[in-house]
């Protein structure tokens, strides 16, 4: 049985009839929208919805988009994800479209159904533990990005993603910049796997217990650091190489799995400002986790872990962690977002 939020007559951003790419707003419903058309071909499939009562198709045709490709997981065949082609009609030509993509590739996150859940189970505890890039799907969907790239060019492109499929766009978008590609990405509740820090109401025991993070940390990836040969020395930093990238990243304060990022790019900043910025750059390119596996010999790359963002927080009401963390906040006419550039230097 379809749910309203799965009917986009019901649900969708209907007021976007006319789409300005130079809009914030519009880019972020639009991307957002076409996340939800890949959760929706994913519960046609299911339901075997064909025809006239398949419900996914409307959330790419409102906004001109035709469907290319699904992207499909080898283990359970279950559809994650999308490659859209903007076809806009002739009278949308105008200077506004100079910011549109040509093609948008939207990765969906977990279905909490029996068809897809186990699948989906399995590669959140992949992101847990920072092993997402050796799965099957994410080598699925890499493909996908690097053969779209590679025949339009990185300025056509978009990549988006909700929840998992936040992890799998970021991982994407790191993999392309490290090579010098810089693609829009847009990533609504992307995980962030920490101590939830960022729940404690106290502001000065959240900046005291990050500060003492940052010690920790930056100490053990120093002491990490010495050990290497002066050969890995010398390789060209990777995280300083993600610097000119600057994915869209959108988090609620109410969802625990995304909430880090707001701390994790705000403490950089007090770092700075109280003279102990140089402790926070080497913190921030570590997580704890990993320095431990580089301790056993196991090397391990946190994917959440970015130098530069445009962070873009929903300061809206909500009522619950379901909706802190649900698409559909994304693409509401009322949403009070603020939103912050952060740059590494």
């Amino acid at each position: 049985m379809a749910t309203e939020r799965e009917d986009f007559s019901l649900s969708g951003p209907l007021h976007l009839t006319a789409v300005d790419w130079t809009n914030s707003h519009h880019r972020r419903s639009v991307a957002a929208s076409l996340v939800q058309g890949v959760y929706i071909l994913e519960r046609d499939r299911q339901l075997k919805r064909l025809g006239p009562d398949a419900l996914a198709q409307p959330w790419w045709e409102f906004f001109h988009f035709s469907l290319l490709r699904k992207l499909v997981d080898d283990v359970d065949s279950s559809i994650f994800g999308a490659i859209y082609e903007f076809k806009p009609s002739a009278s949308q030509f105008n200077h506004t479209l100079d910011s549109s993509p040509r093609y948008v590739i939207a990765f969906r996150g977990t279905v909490t159904k029996p068809d897809s859940f186990s699948r989906d189970l399995e590669l959140d505890l992949h992101i847990i533990r920072n092993g997402l890039h050796e799965t099957s799907r994410f080598e699925i969907g890499m493909q996908a990005v690097r053969n779209v790239v590679a025949t339009v060019g990185e300025s056509n492109v978009w990549l988006a993603g909700h929840s998992l499929g936040a992890a799998m766009a970021l991982l994407a978008g790191k993999a392309m910049a490290k090579d010098a590609t810089f693609i829009q990405v847009f990533l609504f509740n992307s995980p962030f796997f920490s101590a939830p820090i960022e729940r404690i109401k106290d502001k000065r025991v959240r900046h005291g217990l990050r500060i003492a993070g940052s010690v920790i940390t930056a100490g053990l990836a120093f002491a990490t650091t010495t050990k290497r040969t002066q050969q890995n020395r010398e390789c060209a930093d990777p995280f300083t190489a993600l610097a000119e990238w600057v994915p869209y990243l959108f988090v609620n304060p109410g969802d625990h799995i995304c909430s880090e990022y707001i701390g994790y790019f705000e403490h950089r900043k007090k770092m700075d400002e109280i003279g102990i910025g140089a402790i926070e750059r080497l913190a921030t390119q570590n997580s704890f986790s990993g320095l431990v596996m580089s301790v056993m010999g196991k090397e391990s790359e946190p994917l959440h872990l970015i130098p530069s963002a445009n962070l873009n927080i929903n300061l809206s009401p909500y009522r619950d962690f379901k909706e802190a963390h649900g698409i559909h906040q994304w693409w509401r006419p009322d949403l009070n977002v603020q939103s912050k550039l952060y740059k590494y230097q």
